[in-house]
């Protein structure tokens, strides 16, 4: 009678658990002091404002005033609220330095050009000149924000679809490779505001040339990096489809389109940033509306109130759109959540 030894091996065994690294939480203290940092910033500025302010018009440091004091009330407000609502907590903690960040930036900017003067007028006007400058031109700039819109989202979406087709026609089509490579690297790298004097002659209208020169600037990197997704996508999901008896188009808009959409969203990312920069330059030079002819309009006259205004709504205009492009982005490639490192 033999007796079998039990026989251990390394495969057998359990793998140790590795301890995935604990973020502590932080302390009380801190917590506390990041839910009151907006509304002690705010306070500061507000305290600042009054001390600071006293011979500017009564206009701008009362406006600027009840902005300052809207945001303290805010701020309380959103550290009143996360007791009953648990699920704002960590969204308050995590966004209220990057406020209170901002309050005092302002705060300084303020301090700076009203209090010292440190900074030459009109050049540099005071935060609460460009408030009451957006707030009395708000029908104007609503205007040029409406009608920049247009032009963008018009520009945009024909550069995006022209990028699109050429872009897969060129990853997928031999023959559309060897006549489109040229081409692209000769007129890709040129900017497209280089291409507005031609603009200017050829189309019927500056509208219709603004348009156009978006969505030229638009269809270099949609074009490239979609041509790069598709020719780069992996041989062992086309054979796989193949044996199953995909047909062509099957492999062109089930496979390699899905495949290749971390990249295709890259280049509507870089497009979206090349069509802000072609919409300002060309609302400049031909059109009679939106925010960079404004912005041109208000430097010429020399009231830089009004051109700081115009920043400040275009900052708030393109990153509005920037996050909506992610929220897009996150929606439709959930399937690589946590992979997505851009």
């Amino acid at each position: 009678m033999t007796t079998q030894l039990p026989l251990t091996t390394t495969a057998s065994a359990p793998a140790a658990a590795i301890p995935a690294p604990l973020v502590s939480p932080p302390a009380p203290a801190v917590a506390w002091f990041r839910t009151l940092s907006v509304p002690l910033a705010a306070l500061l500025a507000l305290i600042l404002h009054m001390a600071v302010a006293g011979s500017e018009p009564v206009a701008e440091t009362r406006t600027y005033s009840f902005f300052l004091g809207a945001l303290f009330v805010c701020g309380v407000l959103c550290g009143g609220l996360q007791f009953p609502f648990a699920r704002l907590r960590p969204w308050l903690r995590e966004k209220a330095p990057i406020f209170s960040a901002a309050i005092l930036v302002l705060t300084v900017i303020e301090v700076i050009t009203t209090g010292w003067r440190l900074l030459p007028l009109p050049y540099f006007p005071s935060p609460a000149r460009v408030l009451w400058t957006i707030i009395d031109n708000r029908e104007i700039l609503w205007s040029s924000t409406w009608h920049s819109l247009a032009l963008l989202l018009g520009g945009y979406t024909l550069g995006v679809l022209a990028g699109l087709v050429s872009g897969v026609c060129i990853g997928w089509f031999q023959p559309a490779r060897y006549w489109g490579m040229p081409l692209l690297k000769v007129i890709g790298p040129i900017p497209a505001t280089a291409w507005i004097p031609l603009a200017l002659v050829l189309s019927p209208s500056s509208v219709v040339s603004a348009i156009a020169l978006i969505a030229l600037a638009v269809w270099f990197p949609v074009t490239m990096l979609t041509y790069s997704g598709i020719s780069n996508t992996r041989a062992s999901y086309l054979d796989v489809a193949r044996t199953l008896g995909a047909s062509p188009s099957y492999l062109i808009f089930r496979v390699a389109i899905p495949a290749a959409l971390p990249n295709i969203f890259l280049g509507l990312f870089m497009g979206l940033g090349t069509a802000f920069l072609t919409l300002v330059v060309a609302e400049t030079v031909g059109v009679k509306s939106g925010l960079g002819w404004y912005l041109s309009w208000s430097r010429e006259w020399a009231e830089y109130g009004k051109v700081y205004s115009a920043l400040v709504i275009m900052a708030i205009f393109f990153s509005s759109i920037m996050t909506l492009l992610f929220r897009v982005r996150d929606r439709v490639l959930v399937w690589q959540k946590g992979t997505i490192k851009w």
